[in-house]
């Protein structure tokens, strides 16, 4: 679940998001650029597994598949998402689900309502899309995506 190194064995291709024009890049936006074969390549780093995305970081994240959000009492991909966003402070959190849009915690959208951050639901390569256009626009956005095979 961290960045890869080179000398690992091929993965399947990933499916590219839309190419941002690298002049419109503020510098160190992050931009995902490609998602699948089980994690993503945001601004030219390979990440395994699923990740946290800000417009300024990216960290791999513990979280497989969305049920491991149900519980929010406790948990890993819980914790580290609640750290990421008091330090990257979006107004707006997307959630890449995987494959298919599924499993939307209404929970979690109450506390994130409660600390003024709304929550959008959709399936990892739409939140991808969706978080690299609002991100350029200079949006106070973050993704939390689930990786796809």
């Amino acid at each position: 679940m961290s960045a890869s190194s080179d000398d690992q064995p091929p993965k399947p291709p990933l499916a590219p998001t839309s190419k941002p024009s690298r002049g419109n890049r503020a510098a160190g936006l992050q931009i995902v650029e490609r998602y699948g074969g089980g994690g993503f390549k945001v601004s030219g780093v390979r990440y395994e597994g699923s990740v946290l995305v800000g417009a300024t970081r990216t960290l791999a994240w513990p979280a497989a598949r969305i049920a491991d959000l149900s519980d929010l009492s406790s948990g890993a991909p819980v914790e580290s998402l609640a750290g990421f966003l008091e330090s990257a402070r979006p107004r707006l959190l997307i959630i890449g689900c995987g494959p298919r849009l599924e499993g939307r915690s209404t929970v979690l959208d109450a506390q994130m309502r409660q600390r003024g951050v709304a929550v959008e639901w959709m399936d990892t390569g739409a939140a991808c899309r969706t978080f690299n256009v609002l991100a350029l626009e200079g949006r106070e956005v973050a993704a939390a995506l689930i990786a796809v095979d």
